[in-house]
């Protein structure tokens, strides 16, 4: 295949960016939402008691800064806040989310590694240092880091029409094969969402035009305004326009329905053989993070996540609960960033 040339659908300046899953919003530190409960412990355990049952000697001893590489008000910002409140709630430390987006996740990822190794600062996303590597916007991938837990999953970014032009992917497919070349699909330079349209391109035999229009909102804009034919989207950005009647979601690259989007079909059992990473949300610490710190981070998580109301948090955003220690997050993120480099290289000539 081929590669491919972006065209400009707006004018301005093409920005570079892994916010599919966050707000457009410059960079911003902001706190944590306030917790109700600010004592140690659940259960009136004290922290020292917290720590011991956790297996893990270390605990924080200042504020823990959540940085994460997208502003305010997307899934990645909204899901490290539910864990920021809860995390409070259970030990009584400050935790706070740090919004640092821009260059392909990079800004966020690089303050992450220039940070002491002192289980103080951990950056939260999902597979961005992986696709930023390979788009070649970074010279390093997950393993600059040392993994932590993984706290939530989104499912791979479904693929949303204009209600008004397709009526299922049938249809738009048959629209694409008409008119090779000439069907507009939106994404950003190098990100999550590029590969993705190139997968699918792929797997449905069709040829588009890949167009880079910049954040979520500028994606729905020229959705809405008819300038492109086809988005990849998590489902938060667009279920209200499903509800409204304004787009279709002609499918799911997942390997199978997940209750989260129980109503929408797969692309596998549409005939179209492509199942995409899901959007995994992982901790990534500097490289020299000791093994006490992950043992922390792996309880905390999992006693996060066994609170019902912290899981209703996570579903609340439109995301699922998803824990895996940091072990098998490692193998994940090698799992994910092969997947994707194989796209990538299957454009080398």
């Amino acid at each position: 295949m081929k590669k491919k040339l972006f065209a400009a659908a707006m004018a301005g300046t093409m920005v570079l960016s892994l916010a599919a899953c966050g707000g457009s919003k410059p960079a911003e530190t902001t706190a944590a939402p306030a917790a109700d409960k600010t004592e140690a412990a659940a259960d009136g355990e004290t922290k020292a008691e917290a720590a011991a049952e956790s297996g893990s000697a270390w605990e924080p001893s200042t504020t823990v800064s959540i940085v994460v590489p997208a502003g305010a008000g997307g899934n990645t910002d909204l899901s490290a806040r539910v864990f920021a409140q809860y995390a409070k709630e259970l030990t009584g430390h400050d935790f706070i989310v740090v919004n640092a987006s821009g260059a392909a996740g990079s800004v966020a990822a690089n303050q992450v590694l220039a940070a002491a190794a002192d289980g103080h600062t951990f950056l939260y996303g999902h597979n961005l240092v992986n696709v930023a590597n390979i788009a070649g916007v970074t010279d390093y991938n997950y393993t600059a880091f040392k993994l932590g837990p993984t706290f939530a999953k989104d499912p791979a970014q479904q693929l949303y029409v204009s209600a008004e032009k397709y009526a299922d992917l049938n249809a738009f497919i048959e629209a694409a094969k008409a008119a090779p070349g000439q069907l507009k699909a939106c994404t950003e330079v190098g990100a999550y969402t590029y590969y993705e349209l190139l997968a699918f391109e792929k797997a449905a035999d069709i040829d588009l035009d890949l167009v880079d229009v910049g954040s979520n909102s500028d994606k729905i804009a020229a959705m809405l305004s008819g300038q492109v034919d086809l988005m990849p989207g998590a489902y938060i950005n667009c279920k209200d326009y499903l509800e409204s009647g304004q787009f279709n979601c002609i499918g799911a690259p997942t390997e199978e329905r997940y209750d989260l989007i129980k109503d929408i079909p797969t692309l596998k059992e549409q005939g179209v053989d492509l199942v995409y990473p899901d959007c995994d949300f992982s901790f990534y610490f500097p490289a020299d993070t000791s093994d006490d710190v992950i043992a922390y981070y792996e309880d905390l998580v999992q006693k996060v996540l066994a609170d019902p109301s912290a899981a209703e948090g996570v579903a609340n955003v439109d995301m699922m609960p998803y824990y895996l220690n940091a072990e098998d997050s490692a193998k994940n993120d090698e799992q994910i960033y092969n997947t994707i480099k194989e796209i990538a290289d299957s454009l080398e000539q």
